[in-house]
């Protein structure tokens, strides 16, 4: 009986261990991800108030008439970009929603031309979520996705090619020879639209690490 009975406690103190072991993993997950929500919340700030000012150099060396929502293609066309929502299982019962851009796809070819970014952005997250470390503020996440772009191989060609392509039809509006200021101000906000997706699925990553600790908590508590 006594054996039985040192025993059980072991194995209880061993499941005690293991839960808080757990617990202690999913506020710092949380930590991680607020300190990364706010970081990409700095990061998006930056890149729009630096859009803006490229597109205000763009129009005064072109000239108002040349930059002005007069010129804008208001005919029905396919969308070039699109957002897509997926549900990812947490666990058997919470579910988060995962958010993926898909950019510059061409009406001749559907295929949207972001799949590379959507792959480099899912890997990230993978990767933070196995490894919730506290990141120092002011890096950026976008900046890790760009090194890895950097990285791709050659096959990547093709879909920068396409991209560059569907960037200069976009701007084919304003005339055939763009100031250069307003191509940077056209990446400048486009960078702000990833921002933007990455900002929603940490949110959502938050939210759900925190739903985690909350319930977490009630089952001590109760």
């Amino acid at each position: 009986m006594e054996e039985e009975e040192v025993g059980s406690s072991e194995n209880g103190k061993v499941s005690t261990a293991q839960q808080e072991q757990e617990e202690e993993h999913n506020v710092v997950k949380f930590l991680d991800s607020m300190d990364s929500y706010l970081t990409l919340l700095d990061s998006l700030s930056s890149t729009l108030r630096q859009g803006w000012l490229e597109l205000a150099s763009a129009r005064h060396s072109m000239g108002a008439s040349r930059i002005n929502s007069t010129l804008f293609d208001l005919k029905h066309h396919a969308a070039s970009t699109s957002l897509q929502v997926t549900q990812n299982d947490v666990d058997s019962i919470m579910t988060q929603p995962h958010f993926t851009l898909c950019k510059w796809a061409s009406p001749d070819n559907k295929k949207c031309c972001s799949e590379k970014v959507k792959f480099d952005e899912d890997e990230l997250l993978k990767r933070k979520s196995t490894s919730p470390q506290l990141r120092h503020r002011g890096t950026s996440q976008y900046s890790e996705i760009q090194e890895k772009r950097l990285e791709s191989n050659g096959s990547s060609l093709t879909v920068d090619n396409q991209v560059q392509k569907e960037r200069s039809k976009s701007l084919s509006m304003f005339g055939a020879l763009v100031s250069p200021k307003l191509r940077v101000a056209q990446f400048s906000f486009e960078t702000a639209l990833e921002a933007l997706v990455e900002i929603a699925n940490m949110r959502s990553s938050m939210l759900s690490t925190y739903d985690q600790v909350q319930k977490e908590l009630e089952s001590r508590t109760g």
